[in-house]
């Protein structure tokens, strides 16, 4: 499908998508490169670099034709950290999804707001953890006086996002990314694409790999095979992350800057605010604002999953606990790390899952569960 419509005749159009072809040639190299970082071992990835001048090039010319559309991939259930679906696009769609993240990344980044951690270069859940200190310390005036944190996640965030919606947010963007150059080669591609991505129907034709009764622990609304038509993106894929952000930078504008909240953070669809006590009193009323404007962009709060709580308490946030001057590793994040720990000592894990755990473990102050689970699990003194 064609969705766009340049104001020029036909000749020079042709003219400006040949010059293009060149330049789209080496930032789908360059996307390739950044595509199979990590997947240098699977089947599709070395099935494409085996005819990769080749397979670029029928790719240049298909999304220069704008007749590119995404291939079918595959659906899989994994369980941890907890139980979610997920789908795994082919390597080509992977080429193209990091040839859209490549040409919008830098200029959405440097609008969304600084407290938004997923998917962002240099941020991340360990910058998450620490922003989430720092705003308690600021309210508090260092632990001074009580404040009050509400937490809040979003239910079935990318199951029950509105495609078509979606779509007008990212084209709104990218209006704003090419003002003055609506009329490039460029400009065009890129809003065909995010049309083809997002308001694809990921679960036509897709293959299910594992056992269908996989899907039987699975709550519904956490599946897109339950989903109504138009509602939902798949979870994994570069660009849904991308999306992600781009969709809920309108909550993030309306609660820092309509309601007037500065200590706010968000990673995906868990976000917290941070108020003094006499603010408290406004912000509950205010949830009932932030639960109307979600419902006017298709979304809404998980009933089960919001919290109010003191700084002098703890809050848990992105699999650790927050408390006033230090942070504990979270109850699933402790339980993950000591199965490592086993795992790796009865040869059934590779040594780099512990590593990889323990990285993360290190940034918190329990040291002595760290000992305690290295002597327990491996029968090391561990020297910190």
């Amino acid at each position: 499908m064609r969705i766009i419509k340049i104001e020029r005749d036909a000749d020079d159009y042709v003219w400006l998508k040949k010059s293009y072809g060149n330049v789209l040639q080496e930032k789908l190299y360059i996307a390739y490169r950044e595509a199979r970082k990590g997947k240098r071992r699977t089947v599709n990835e070395q099935t494409f670099e085996t005819n990769l001048d080749k397979n670029l090039m029928l790719l240049k010319v298909d999304l220069l034709n704008q007749t590119y559309t995404p291939s079918r991939g595959t659906a899989h259930i994994i369980h941890k950290p907890v139980i979610r679906e997920i789908f795994a696009a082919p390597f080509r769609d992977r080429v193209v999804h990091h040839y859209i993240y490549d040409l919008v990344y830098d200029y959405l980044d440097n609008r969304f707001i600084y407290d938004s951690y997923s998917c962002r270069v240099g941020k991340g859940t360990l910058m998450g953890i620490r922003r989430l200190d720092y705003h308690m310390r600021v309210v508090s005036g260092n632990y001074a006086r009580k404040v009050y944190i509400l937490k809040f996640d979003l239910q079935g965030y990318f199951m029950s996002l509105p495609r078509k919606e979606l779509y007008e947010r990212a084209t709104w963007w990218l209006d704003r990314q090419y003002a003055g150059k609506l009329d490039s080669v460029e400009y065009g591609l890129l809003k065909y694409l995010w049309y083809q991505i997002i308001m694809d129907d990921p679960v036509r034709g897709v293959k299910r790999k594992g056992r269908l009764s996989d899907w039987d622990l699975l709550p519904s609304n956490k599946s897109l095979f339950c989903q109504e038509p138009g509602v939902g993106i798949v979870i994994g894929n570069l660009t849904s992350q991308l999306l992600s952000n781009i969709y809920l930078d309108m909550l993030d504008r309306f609660v820092v800057y309509d309601l007037g909240y500065k200590h706010y953070g968000r990673y995906v669809d868990d976000f917290y605010i941070v108020v003094t006590e006499g603010k408290l009193p406004q912000l509950l009323r205010d949830v009932g604002a932030i639960e109307m404007f979600l419902k006017s962009i298709g979304l809404k709060l998980h009933p089960n999953k919001r919290m109010v709580t003191t700084s002098d308490k703890g809050v848990p946030f992105l699999g650790a606990v927050v408390h006033q001057g230090y942070v504990l590793p979270g109850k699933r994040l402790r339980q993950n790390f000591r199965q490592a720990c086993l795992e790796v000592q009865a040869g059934v894990k590779d040594i780099q899952v512990f590593a990889s755990y323990l990285g993360h473990v290190e940034h918190y102050n329990k040291i002595s569960f760290l000992t305690e689970v290295l002597e327990e699990a491996i029968g090391m003194d561990y020297v910190w």
